[in-house]
């Protein structure tokens, strides 16, 4: 049976995109499709609105694609310390790299930098094709492969057929795959800011009784701000004038960066938990968003969706090699197998520091003070958590420990 393709992937954001160059790297035939064509050059003075806080082990992915390198030469700010407190209490925690003999934490990165760079590596790789604009109209999975209709009329035959395409995926709705997951009832209000203290490469986070505010470090010295609140204030955030959203700032997160002396466009979203009740059924995956979604109070959300990809690649590229069928559902099992429980473990997480620290109940106010008094005194426990949020513990893919495939 003759095919277009290999592996059809829908969407071409950070996390499809990561995908296509593990797998057209190893030299399987991939076409990638996407809605929105993507343009490389923007003005160099202007700061992408979305920033994404990448990890050590998606450090290691994009440099084991080469694609690391095209963003060093764009934009990356380092970030080598990370300071939480509570707007409610005295509890803080301090997470400082050298204390576990690293250079840094990880890198703060506008999202057009991250997709641009494998954008380009993509079109390096002749065993790649990208088809922009398109979207998926059909799909028909039938005994050995999938045919994929494009709103163009094109039809593209291949063995497997895999989701990067959202927390809305339409790929994932045609594929008939439930969610389930609920709004956290808070919209992401995101701007650059610039301040008159530096910020030291550090990331500030203060939770406050709506939601956490967080300030990244951006590379020519200001930050990119993610504040969760409820949708009514977020409305009141975008509404106003710069100067009157800077003092609600500077009300908010108080003066650690000195004043708050201008902001660049603002923008918010929505804040949702989602997750797929199957990442996987015969000749078809999702992976990114597409599978789940959840808070970015730890900045976690793309970490995962890039996991996702490096072991799924990985699955893929290993099967194939051993001339097994790449989109039976045995073979794709050991890619949700491998990924569910971890992503799992992260969403019960994320919910459970959600809860706590968004409960305005006066014993959890004291629980999560007094507990990250003690976790930041406690060395070997903290060291822990920052080895994992750099994502350096469990039972990493090759891509993720800087191998290729």
């Amino acid at each position: 049976m003759k095919q277009d393709f290999d592996i059809v992937i829908v969407g071409a954001g950070m996390v499809g995109a990561t995908l296509a160059c593990a797998l057209g790297e190893a030299r399987l035939r991939v076409a990638l499709i996407e809605a929105q064509p993507f343009k490389h050059d923007w003005p160099a003075e202007s700061f992408d609105q979305r920033v994404s806080a990448i990890t050590r082990a998606s450090q290691n992915i994009f440099t084991s694609l080469d694609a690391w390198q095209g963003m060093c030469a764009a934009r990356v700010s380092p970030y080598r310390d990370m300071h939480v407190w509570d707007a409610t209490g005295d509890g803080v925690i301090h997470f400082d790299s050298a204390d576990i003999g690293e250079p840094l934490l990880g890198h703060i990165i506008e999202n057009r930098v991250i997709q641009s760079a494998l954008l380009k590596r993509v079109a390096a790789l002749d065993t790649i094709e990208l088809i922009t604009p398109a979207r998926v109209a059909s799909l028909d999975v039938q005994v050995g492969q999938v045919q994929v209709r494009l709103d163009s009329e094109r039809v593209i035959h291949a063995a497997l057929i895999v989701g990067a395409d959202g927390g809305r995926s339409p790929l994932r709705e045609l594929a008939g795959i439930e969610v389930q997951g609920w709004s956290y009832g808070q919209e992401a209000v995101v701007a650059r800011i610039e301040t008159s203290a530096p910020h030291q490469e550090t990331a500030w986070q203060r939770f406050l009784p709506d939601g956490p505010l967080a300030f990244l470090p951006l590379a020519d010295g200001s930050s990119s701000i993610v504040w969760s609140t409820s949708p009514e204030h977020a409305r009141e955030l975008l509404a106003m004038e710069d100067s009157a959203f800077l003092d609600a700032l500077q009300e908010s997160f108080g003066d650690r960066l000195g004043r708050m002396l201008g902001c660049g466009p603002r923008a918010s979203f929505p804040l949702r938990m989602q997750h797929a009740k199957q990442y996987t059924q015969a000749r078809l995956a999702l992976i990114g968003d597409a599978a789940h979604t959840i808070h970015p109070l730890a900045g976690q959300g793309v970490n995962l969706g890039l996991a996702d990809a490096a072991v799924l690649a990985e699955v893929l590229v290993e099967a194939h090699r051993q001339y097994q069928d790449i989109g039976a559902l045995r073979v794709l099992r050991r890619y949700e197998r491998w990924r569910k429980g971890d992503n799992m473990t992260m969403i019960t997480s994320m919910e459970s520091f959600k809860r706590l620290f968004g409960s305005h109940h006066p014993a959890l106010r004291w629980l999560r003070n007094t507990g990250l008094r003690l976790t930041d005194k406690l060395g070997p426990a903290k060291n822990l958590i920052m080895r994992q949020a750099m994502g350096l513990e469990g039972e990493l893919s090759q891509l993720a420990r800087g191998k290729r495939l």
